[in-house]
């Protein structure tokens, strides 16, 4: 569960022969030069080929699941610099969440899921922060679950740490409303309600970054 952007992760080699001018032996499965069949051959070789494909993503994807979170601020996204999308549903300890509650603090909006690696590495770095400002009162934090369970959420924060508002069950439509790409991601909403930053992986010194020029830029030179 909780840096700036977000990355995302074949191609089919086909061919067509022409019954006129395709080799007989070929078209009919006769025997090759050394006797075996040729139609045999060329089937074991698609499933190898199949097998090494296979392979290659199952790779790819374990690369991207295990990679460390690296703190990006300020990554491109299409919100930051617009207002937040609605944001509320319910929490899975039973109360209700909208966003709109907390006009006048930070909010950070971290999208996470309890099987991603990058989500539990980062996932101190926002306890950090959630810590340092519950006795200011100027900022909060709230995570939108993907595509997880309330057994496994409240299992991850009983043993990561972590206090506050968790929204689970379907949130499909807010992921969508915020163009998620892949999890973790978390979005800085300031207290106009608009975004201002958006992490694919966090710490709390980039958010308390962003905080500190977003106050700058309010209050003004001196």
């Amino acid at each position: 569960m909780p840096q700036h952007s977000s990355t995302d992760s074949s191609s089919t080699d086909s061919s067509t022969a022409d019954p006129a001018t395709a080799d007989p032996a070929t078209a009919d499965g006769a025997d090759g030069a050394d006797g075996a069949p040729t139609r045999d051959v060329g089937r074991q070789s698609a499933r190898w080929s199949a097998v090494i494909v296979g392979v290659v993503l199952l790779l790819f994807i374990g690369v991207l699941a295990t990679r460390k979170p690296a703190d990006q601020k300020g990554i491109s996204s299409p919100l930051v610099g617009k207002a937040v999308p609605a944001l509320a549903g319910t929490t899975i300890d039973g109360k209700r969440f909208d966003i709109d509650d907390y006009r006048g603090r930070y909010v950070v909006v971290n999208f996470f899921a309890t099987w991603c690696v990058p989500c539990t590495q980062e996932h101190p770095e926002l306890v950090a922060f959630q810590q340092e400002h519950a006795a200011k009162g100027d900022a909060v934090v709230v995570s939108v679950a993907f595509n997880d369970t309330e057994e496994n959420i409240s299992a991850f924060f009983a043993k990561n740490g972590g206090d506050w508002p968790v929204i689970g069950g379907d949130t499909g439509p807010t992921i969508l409303d915020f163009g998620v790409v892949k999890v973790p991601e978390s979005y800085v909403v300031a207290p106009s309600r608009q975004v201002v930053a958006k992490f694919t992986g966090v710490t709390q010194a980039g958010l308390n970054e962003v905080l500190a020029d977003i106050g700058k830029q309010v209050s003004g030179p001196r």
